[in-house]
């Protein structure tokens, strides 16, 4: 009985309790700051900002099929940043997730727009890839 009140107290110790925090994963900070810098670039109607997170390859998955490559993504979204600005509004990311799967990590979040037209929500699927520039999203499904 004794060993198990010891082993009891070990467990609940503030060391076994961080001990069993699970490290954070260092790629998210730099997923997080790079959808914040995205976003400001789409808020501040930058393209070539908005577009820096985009590794060349990336594909883009719409209703219609697939996009791919950077340079038409940034094509399909050009119409909105005309004359300098971004005629749909501010656009902030919520992160509900984000999964190791091997090497590359997936990113759940909900897209909002607002100060435009019209309020805009909806979701997104990321992956990302780590590259000799950072981590870089290779496949985007929005809705």
């Amino acid at each position: 009985m004794r060993g198990l009140t010891i082993a009891a107290a070990c467990a609940l110790s503030p060391v076994a309790i961080h001990a069993a925090v699970p490290a954070a994963d260092p790629a998210e900070a730099a997923i997080r700051a790079a959808m914040q810098a995205s976003a400001a670039g789409w808020s501040a109607g930058d393209l070539d900002r908005f577009m820096a997170i985009y590794a060349a390859d990336a594909i883009f998955v719409t209703g219609n099929g697939l996009i791919r490559g950077k340079p038409a993504i940034a094509d399909n979204y050009r119409k909105s940043f005309a004359g300098g600005a971004n005629s749909r509004g501010q656009l902030r990311f919520d992160f509900l997730d984000l999964k190791r799967i091997g090497d590359r990590r997936i990113l759940i979040a909900r897209w909002n727009l607002s100060g435009g037209a019209k309020t805009e929500s909806g979701m997104t699927s990321l992956v990302f890839e780590r590259r000799a520039d950072g981590w870089k999203i290779v496949a985007d499904h929005s809705s």
